[in-house]
């Protein structure tokens, strides 16, 4: 069964080296505006139906304030680029923009 394909958005706390791997393997992903509030990024994101990442704890509980989001992904500081690049390929190959939904993952190690 086919799904729509998981575009993401990455905070400004994230690398950019992490889009720009991502990019290269053919998955949509932006950046989102540098010294913008956590609000901002989470109801941008969200209006653009792409899946939120970040490092920043604060957009646990910034969930709790909308009605609907896209997804959130949250990741700790120790998690490298390459951490990153391949947790986030791994849930654009294995989950639908449906299945992310109102979700909070937590990035872990993908072999």
């Amino acid at each position: 069964m086919a799904h729509d394909q998981i575009r993401f958005y990455l905070d400004e706390n994230l690398p950019p080296e992490i889009a720009a791997q991502l990019a290269t393997h053919g998955i949509d992903v932006i950046r989102g505006p540098l010294r913008d509030s956590d609000i901002k990024h989470l109801r941008r994101a969200s209006a653009m139906g792409r899946v939120l990442c970040t490092r920043d704890k604060h957009f646990v509980e910034l969930r709790g304030s909308m009605e609907e989001h896209a997804g959130i992904i949250k990741g700790l500081k120790r998690h490298s680029v390459g951490d990153w690049v391949k947790f986030l390929r791994f849930v654009h190959s294995a989950c639908g923009a449906d299945e992310m939904r109102n979700s909070l993952e937590y990035v872990f190690a993908v072999d």
